[in-house]
């Protein structure tokens, strides 16, 4: 249910995030198909070749793919994989902890729009993305602002009286990426903000 609620957002039906205490938040879909302010920011410090994961319908993927960047975008939804292709991009359906092509050899991976969030256990996520990036390679990520407590949520998708599956999804604060990002295997870290996003390059 949760696949099918994500790519009905893709394609424009409205949805939330739902959190176990009754709170709801207005999936904000619309950011992920056009340019966001500070997106520079974020695609400046990507090499290629690129892999963006959880790449969505492909706004990043594409924009790197523009550039001149070798890029590919992975998504768990064939709506948010065909979209991407649609747009200009490349991209395919897989789940970042599976096999993924060209595992060790990516010099950069980007994990933007809080998709270090995925699976609920950041330094296990970067722990995997650790073995898909080369040896050097960095990984770009968006995090939150410093006032923003680090957690662990239980959410779901809903869509009116329709609701996924409960899913981990986490929150990692900028004053936290270097205990975590260490964790992951990675003891470098270069943080900066730009037009109210925060985010870090892991190398």
């Amino acid at each position: 249910m949760i696949g099918q609620i994500y790519a009905d957002a893709l394609g424009g039906a409205p949805a939330e995030i739902e959190y176990v205490d009754g709170t709801r938040v207005v999936l904000e879909t619309a950011r992920w198909f056009e340019p966001v302010a500070g997106d520079e920011a974020l695609l400046s410090r990507c090499t290629s070749p690129a892999l963006d994961v959880g790449s969505g319908p492909g706004r990043l993927t594409v924009a790197l793919t523009r550039r001149g960047v070798q890029a590919l975008g992975i998504d768990i939804t064939p709506r948010a994989v065909a979209l991407t292709r649609r747009a200009g991009g490349f991209a395919l359906l897989r789940d970042v902890f599976d096999e993924v092509p060209g595992g060790g050899r990516w010099a950069t991976a980007l994990l933007a729009d809080g998709n270090i969030g995925i699976g609920g256990n950041p330094e296990t996520l970067l722990r995997r993305v650790r073995q898909l990036v080369r040896p050097g390679g960095n990984v770009v990520v968006e995090v939150a602002a410093p006032e923003t407590k680090s957690r662990v949520d239980r959410v779901r998708l809903r869509h009116g009286p329709l609701a996924g599956d409960w899913f981990g999804w986490a929150t990692v604060s900028v004053s936290d990426i270097q205990r975590v990002a260490r964790a992951g295997g990675f003891p470098v870290v270069d943080c900066w903000t730009a037009h109210g996003r925060w985010m870090a390059c892991l190398s």
